[in-house]
């Protein structure tokens, strides 16, 4: 890829999700014309004619070994990487790293920054998507287990959590300290005095893990998100709970954390829905018994989406309605029943439309019969820029957070021009995508 290619993909994955949440937020449509005008001269250019190559003869192989270990090789994932998750996934994380340090801008508009109690904003939705992205990657190890025929004992699986959880839990200890360290500004009413978001993540593993026994019993995801969040309702709403988390003095560790502690019980429903919607959306098969052809495979995954994300929304609308419903109120600081089922139905309303996108623009992929030409198709549908950042989200969005902390500390936010801000924003968005991609080029991982 060209220097050229790069700069175009950062200008169109980055750039424009920059400019749609500061400059442009109150103009979307013109900024959507200025996007599309170069499309439509791009398309009203003649079209160039390639260059027709020779088809590689294989050599003949009488061994019978070897052919079957080629055929092996160019035999299909049973859970590939799929172009529309890629492109969902890279959007999130990057609608994220901007989020985090703009909001510390005048040119962020406050209706996007996260509410105090009740309601909703973009950022209120973002840290929730952010888990539900989690609990939807989080499928595919069960997947490949559940393929292989082995089952994991409840120890190993739990023992094998905390690979993940302690990585996560010692990164929430820095920045607890470097934030206490460094007298950075905080809002106690988001997590608490000592939690972070890094302690969310890091406590989800060894959960999920023990909730994976209690699969045996109620064998939905979906389900056990909805008893989890429904239970966790009931107690707001039928004891103290809810008067403690919003009112109680703090006075020990726990009442001193208590927004992070609870609402930790939402953020665990939110990474269980998300993980029932990677049980069927990462397999390449929505059916494994079924002999389909890939159009009608691709058919079946788009219904059953869209019944999924209507049956979301529909208890979306039913928690949160008045008239006909329950009439709670979104709270992310509490991450309550109708937050959980807000973030939900959107992300599941969100991923269907790239997954109709990718079906309508890129169906060499789904068509794919090997894997070698399957890549090629993956490689036309996403985004170079794209396929860095979801490859190392986690560990670029702690890079974000000391980047975000090395800002605040040097440069007055509140106090600088527009021009200025977005000349920050520019420069920190173009380092978090260079190190992205020379991750990526590297063929580097970074596991947490």
């Amino acid at each position: 890829m060209t220097t050229l290619g790069y700069l175009v993909d950062y200008g169109l994955n980055v750039c424009a999700i920059l400019l749609a949440t500061t400059l442009y937020s109150n103009s979307p449509l013109l900024l959507c014309i200025f996007l599309a005008t170069p499309v439509a001269l791009v398309y009203m250019l003649p079209p160039s004619v390639p260059h027709k190559k020779k088809l590689a003869i294989p050599p003949p192989t009488a061994d019978s070994t070897k052919s079957s270990e080629r055929r092996k090789d160019l035999a299909l994932d049973a859970v590939p990487v799929k172009p529309f998750l890629t492109t969902y996934r890279g959007s999130m994380q990057i609608i994220t790293y901007i989020a985090i340090l703009a909001v510390d801008f005048r040119m962020f508009p406050r209706r996007f920054a996260k509410v105090e109690t009740w309601g909703t904003s973009l950022m209120d939705l973002g840290v929730g998507s952010y888990v539900f992205t989690a609990g939807v990657v989080a499928a595919r190890p069960v997947l490949k287990e559940r393929a292989s025929g082995r089952s994991l004992s409840p120890l190993t699986r739990l023992l094998m959590s905390l690979r993940h959880s302690i990585p996560l839990l010692t990164l929430g200890f820095i920045r607890f300290l470097s934030v206490k360290g460094l007298e950075y500004a905080e809002h106690t009413t988001e997590y608490g005095v000592h939690w972070n978001f890094f302690f969310t993540l890091g406590f989800l593993p060894p959960f999920v893990a023990i909730f994976q026994e209690i699969l045996r019993f109620i064998p939905s995801y979906a389900a056990l998100s909805m008893l989890v969040s429904g239970l966790y309702e009931l107690a707001l709403n039928r004891t103290d709970l809810k008067a403690y988390i919003l009112t109680a003095p703090r006075v020990d560790l726990i009442s001193m954390n208590r927004e992070g502690i609870f609402s930790f019980i939402g953020y665990l429903a939110i990474f269980l829905a998300g993980q029932d919607l990677g049980m069927f959306v990462l397999p390449r098969k929505v059916n494994p018994r079924s002999d389909a052809r890939a159009g009608m495979q691709r058919n079946t995954l788009l219904m059953t989406m869209a019944v999924w994300a209507g049956i979301w929304v529909a208890l979306y609308n039913w928690s949160s309605s008045y008239s006909y419903g329950l009439g709670l109120t979104v709270s992310r600081r509490m991450a309550n029943l109708p937050y959980v089922l807000w973030v939900t139905a959107f992300n599941s309303v969100f991923i269907l439309g790239y997954c109709v996108v990718d079906t309508i623009f890129f169906p060499a992929f789904y068509n794919a019969s090997d894997k070698k030409s399957e890549k090629e198709a993956y490689e036309f549908a996403t985004s170079k820029v794209m396929r860095a950042f979801n490859r190392n989200g986690l560990g670029l969005f702690l890079v974000a957070n000391l980047l975000t902390g090395l800002v605040n500390m040097t440069v007055p936010t509140l106090d600088v021009s527009p021009v200025v801000a977005m000349g920050v924003m520019l420069a920190y968005s173009g380092t978090l995508t260079i190190l992205a991609v020379a991750l990526d080029n590297y063929n580097i991982t970074i596991r947490l």
